[in-house]
């Protein structure tokens, strides 16, 4: 009885099995031109993202060249106590949080205000000019946009400079001080983004249901009380969903930027974490530690998000899961 019962329950799992498989089949058969769309982005992220998430055990070892990652021996949290140890970290995590956090409060609303600007001009032909002149400069390379704050903000020759001069204003060498490299950093990003992500909140815009801005009219709603009462009630899942993932890359802040336009003069307010590791633990061939304060970021990355997420979904009901 028994062997009958267990002959039974195996043949009912073979039968699925098959019946899974030739489901599998006939999907692919008929969408195959699907999957063959999938297939580079699936390798793309298997290759380049979770792939190398296995050589993170490099943070808890001391890498050796000859001997590899995993034949190197384990150091257990030696590389993450000398970061925490080191002179540098709270001024480090100090200007990598309040640089983010400086992006975030101001230029998280701005693509907001641009794209609700945007959504409310009735002339086609002045809405297309001004959408293209805010998106343009997202297209502009990083390398290109330093270049051209440096060329604009040069103590003698850039023509801010020039135009103070004309105006009886002495010379300031805006990138040669400290306390403005912040402002310049966040600004000129402001500047080369907002356009690029006002297009998410327009395409939210897009979606919002057009009876709702007709039962606004006939109560005689104005303008700005329809985008008070349509328009960001309708962006509000869009609006949730960008500042999670915006506060869950909070220590994430560009290298390239940072990097470029850091001087001498001003590294007291623009070394980074992400600029330390590039210094101290590529350049100086410590990947151990550069591989530890790397996981770190990472981490506190994460458990933002998580935090975030949990707040968004408390008092909006709006969260990514």
């Amino acid at each position: 009885m028994d062997k009958g019962l267990v002959t039974s329950q195996r043949s009912l799992i073979k039968s699925s099995r098959l019946g899974i498989m030739e489901a599998a089949t006939r999907s692919f058969k008929k969408h195959w031109q699907l999957y063959l769309l999938i297939i580079p982005p699936v390798l793309y992220f298997l290759i380049f993202k979770y792939y190398p998430i296995l050589n993170a055990v490099l943070a808890f070892k001391d890498y050796n060249v000859t001997k590899g990652i995993w034949g190197s021996p384990w150091v257990g949290f030696k590389n993450f106590q000398l970061f925490f140890e080191n002179p540098l970290f709270w001024t480090l995590m100090k200007n990598t949080i309040f640089i983010s956090g400086y992006l975030l409060i101001v230029g998280f609303p701005i693509p907001i205000l641009l794209a609700l600007a945007i959504n409310e001009v009735r002339n086609q032909r002045f809405k297309k000019l001004v959408q293209l002149v805010s998106f343009a400069p997202y297209f502009i390379s990083t390398v290109v946009m330093v270049s051209i704050i440096m060329l604009f903000l040069a103590p003698r020759l850039g023509f801010v400079n020039v135009v103070m001069n004309h105006f009886g204003m002495d010379s300031i060498n805006f990138l040669g001080e400290p306390g403005m490299f912040r402002s310049i950093y966040v600004w000129s990003d402001i500047w080369q983004t907002a356009g690029y992500y006002s297009v998410i909140f327009l395409a939210a815009l897009a979606g919002v249901d057009p009876s709702l801005y007709e039962a606004a009219k006939v109560d005689g709603a104005s303008r700005f009380q329809k985008i008070i009462h349509v328009d960001l009630p309708g962006i509000l899942p869009t609006i949730v969903v960008v500042l999670i993932l915006n506060v869950g890359n909070v220590m994430a802040i560009g290298f390239e930027k940072v990097y470029l336009l850091q001087n001498p003069l001003n590294t007291v307010n623009s070394e980074i974490i992400a600029t330390y590791v590039y210094k101290v633990g590529l350049l100086n061939a410590n990947y151990s530690f550069a591989t530890a304060v790397g996981l770190f970021n990472s981490v506190i990355n994460l458990i933002l998000l998580i935090v975030v997420n949990s707040m968004a979904k408390k008092f909006s009901n709006h969260s990514i899961w």
